[in-house]
This record gives structure tokens, C-alpha cells and sequence, in this order.
């Protein structure tokens, strides 16, 4: 009963969490499948690289959401209601200029990032469409990064999980209304999404409401613009931040070194780096749940609480990345099939297919480490672990095996996959050899 108890705690964690990312991963895979059943493979190449400068710009905020979570999470133990309320202003506020700022410099960062990545003069162009149609979705997608990271402070994932599907909903219909009934090719895809998020922030708001009010609380413009708190909430999460960068770094790599070798393979690449991302997002579920049972078990200096909490994140982890390998095992080519009906891109994807069925269960270890090493406030560790393995293995390999093709660029992406799974491990096995995960120090402000 004790470890049915222990499970189904577990689950309460991270089952939102995987059902919110899993809804994310089927809109990217909706996106692909009506972009990719148009007549050319261009689109599929306009959207793939478009999507990798939003990556740069978008992936790299995910900081205010991790920041806001944590703060408000202290906040709300206290039970300091004008502190919650001042949190989410200020965290809208700093989404807000960071937003503004991609706005006026939009067309240096698309010069810019198409500029670094590979591809045809056509996928340029789509691209461009793309990126200029999506980026006035930026100042909504801020709001919904703090609004979440606030609503997981307030512990409230439900409301994040709601506030998800139903920002993919909308996404999906208005896809398949704007592409497949209104012809409008990669805009429609971006449009769909700008709208879609708007819409959540509306809902977002109104959920919003409801908690303060239940809450109390009131408003404080003295602490809201108070410039050494802001400074204290940038700062916060600084190595995440470049952990986070360098990440997005290999994959616009990635995806920058596919293009070399035509459009065929930047679409096949497309469609099987979204069969990864859909294992990924699965997999974060995981990762967020051994965030929040690690960092209580530090907080109540459990080594025993730490341990299980390691444990079930491990098994959990391990048995959906052989669920991964044998689902694309199976249904690989079904999904490819259903991604796209251009034969050439089906024949290319299905030839690099089996990487998607080693893939997942090298993954699960750096995904479940990253929970680990978030919840015990282990930045450096990650930065460092993330540095070593795009400087010393990521990029050495592909050039090692450059003469492989786009074998070769799979392969790199595996081995350094594997080797922030093994960096992490180090780092773990000899932080908890010296028993200092029950004794870690807190980030000095």
C-alpha cells in the first residue's frame, strides 16, 4: 500500500504535466501534417527553419517561467498574498519588454538567423513568411509563460494543464481551417497559433482572477516597480539560461547541417525530430515531478525522501522510454505516412526512422537527471554538463563522422544525447557521495 501510495503521488505530479506537454507535441505534429500533405516539400523546410530561430527566441525565456515558479512557490508557503500578487506583475512586466524587444528588432533577427541556417532560397522565403506572421504572437506567449510558472508557484497545475489544451485546441481547428479550407500555407499555420494564444491569455486572465480573489491580497506599485527585486528575479536562473541557449544551439546545428543536404532531407529531418520532440515533452512530465519530490525531500533534508523520489522518476522514466522504442518500433511508418503523402519525404524518413527507436532510451537519463539537478538547485552543474557535451562531443563528432551524411549528423545528435546523460551521472553519483544533495546551499542573491 505504502508503494502504491508513493506511485500514485507521483502520478499526480507529473501525469498534468504530460498530458499539457504531450498536447504541445501533437500540435507540432498537426502543424507538420497539414503543411506537409501541401504539394512541395519547401513548406515543410519554411516552417523547420523558421521554428529554430523561435526556438533561440522562445526556448531561451523558458527561465521566466522556472523563476517564477520557485519564487511564488516560497511566496505562497508564506502565505504573503501582496508578494504573490507583486510576482506575477512584475513577471508579466519583464515577458512584456522582452517581447516589445523581439517586435522592434524583428527583421535583424530573421536576417540574422536565416543568415546562420542552411536552405534553399524558397525555404528562406517561407521561412521569413513564417517567422514575420508568428512573432506578433510573442507578448501573448510571455503572458503565458509567467501566468503558468505562476499558477505552478500557486500549485495549481491543473489550471496551467487547462490553460494548454486549450490553447492547442483552438490551434488545431484553426490549422486545418486556415490550411486545408483557406489555402493559406505556412501564414495559416502561424496565424493559427498567434490567435490560439491570445485566446489562452484571455483564459488565463480569467483563471487568474478567480485565484486572487480567493486569495486576497492587494496591490503594492511601490513593490511592484521595485528595481532590486526585479534584479533578483532576472538573475535567478542564469545558468538554466545558458543551459537552455546551448540546447536550442544544437538543434538549430542540427538543423542548419540537414539543410546542406537538400530540402527532401531538411523535411525528413523535420518530421523525425518531431517524433523526438513528442518523446521529450513526454518524458519532461517526469522531469518536472522529480523537480518538485527532490526539492522537498532537500527541504526536509530526507535522504530517504530523496532517494525514492529518484527511484520512481527513474522506473517511470526508463518504462516509457521502451514504450517510446517500440510505439515508433511499430507505428513509424504509419506516422510518417500520416505527416506527409510526398513520397520522396516518406522514403528519406523511413531510412532514418531507427534512430527513433534507439533514441528514446538514451534519453531518459539526461531528461530525469535535468529534474533531479532542477530540484536541488543545481544550475552550474547543468551549464557545465550541457557545455561539455556540445563543445567536447557534439560538435568534435559530427565532424568525425561527417562523412556518414545525414547519418552522421544522427549519430552526433545520439552520442550527445548520451553524454549529458553520463556528464550528469558523474556529477550525481559524486554530489551524492559526498551527501551533499540533503546540504545543498541555496543560490546566494
Amino acid at each position: 500500500m505504502i508503494i502504491s501510495n508513493q506511485h500514485r503521488a507521483f502520478w499526480l505530479l507529473a501525469g498534468p504535466m504530460i498530458i499539457g506537454n504531450v498536447s504541445m507535441a501533437l500540435l507540432g505534429l498537426v502543424d507538420t501534417a497539414v503543411i506537409g500533405h501541401l504539394e512541395s516539400a519547401v513548406y515543410l523546410g519554411g516552417v523547420a527553419v523558421g521554428s529554430v530561430i523561435f526556438d533561440f527566441l522562445y526556448w531561451g525565456m523558458g527561465f521566466l517561467r522556472m523563476g517564477t515558479t520557485g519564487v511564488v512557490a516560497q511566496a505562497h508557503g508564506k502565505k504573503d498574498a501582496r508578494e504573490i500578487r507583486t510576482l506575477l506583475i512584475q513577471s508579466i512586466l519583464v515577458g512584456l519588454c522582452i517581447a516589445i524587444l523581439f517586435l522592434l528588432f524583428q527583421n535583424p533577427i530573421i536576417h540574422f538567423g536565416l543568415a546562420l541556417l542552411e536552405g534553399s532560397t524558397d525555404v528562406k522565403y517561407y521561412a521569413g513568411v513564417y517567422f514575420h506572421w508568428m512573432i506578433w504572437g510573442a507578448p501573448a506567449l510571455m503572458i503565458l509563460f509567467s501566468v503558468n510558472g505562476w499558477l505552478l508557484g500557486m500549485q495549481n497545475a491543473m489550471a496551467s494543464l487547462r490553460i494548454g489544451i486549450t490553447v492547442n485546441v483552438i490551434n488545431i481547428i484553426l490549422d486545418i481551417v486556415f490550411v486545408v479550407y483557406m489555402d493559406m500555407d505556412v501564414r495559416g499555420v502561424a496565424l493559427a497559433t498567434v490567435i490560439a494564444q491570445y485566446c489562452g491569455v484571455f483564459y488565463a486572465f480569467s483563471i487568474v482572477r478567480k485565484q486572487l480573489a480567493d486569495d486576497g491580497g492587494s496591490w503594492s506599485l511601490a513593490e511592484i516597480f521595485h528595481l532590486g527585486k526585479l534584479r533578483i528575479f532576472i538573475r535567478l536562473n542564469n545558468d538554466i539560461f545558458i543551459r537552455t541557449i546551448c540546447l536550442v544551439l544544437v538543434f538549430a546545428f542540427f538543423t542548419r547541417e540537414g539543410a546542406k543536404f537538400g530540402d527532401l532531407t531538411l523535411a525528413a529531418n523535420s518530421i523525425l525530430m518531431k517524433f523526438y520532440l513528442l518523446m521529450a515533452l513526454a518524458l519532461d512530465g517526469f522531469n518536472h515531478a522529480a523537480e518538485a519530490l527532490v526539492g522537498k525531500a532537500i527541504g526536509a533534508k530526507s535522504k530517504d525522501l530523496f532517494n525514492k523520489a529518484v527511484s520512481l522518476a527513474m522506473k517511470w522514466s526508463l518504462a516509457f522510454g521502451l514504450i517510446f522504442t517500440l510505439f515508433y518500433w511499430l507505428a513509424g511508418e504509419l506516422m510518417i505516412n500520416l505527416l506527409t503523402d510526398i513520397h520522396s519525404v516518406r522514403q528519406l524518413a523511413l531510412i532514418y526512422l531507427p534512430w527513433m527507436m534507439v533514441l528514446p532510451l538514451v534519453s531518459v537519463w539526461c531528461f530525469l537527471l535535468d529534474g533531479v539537478f532542477i530540484g536541488a538547485t543545481r544550475g552550474p552543474e547543468m551549464r557545465n554538463a550541457m557545455l561539455i557535451c556540445l563543445l567536447c562531443f557534439y560538435l568534435p563528432t559530427w565532424y568525425v563522422f561527417r562523412f556518414m551524411d545525414n547519418h552522421g549528423l544522427w549519430l552526433a545528435f545520439t552520442i550527445f544525447i548520451a553524454m549529458r546523460g553520463m556528464v550528469l551521472g558523474i556529477y550525481f553519483f559524486r554530489i551524492k557521495k559526498q551527501d551533499s544533495f540533503v546540504k545543498i546551499k541555496k543560490y546566494k542573491l
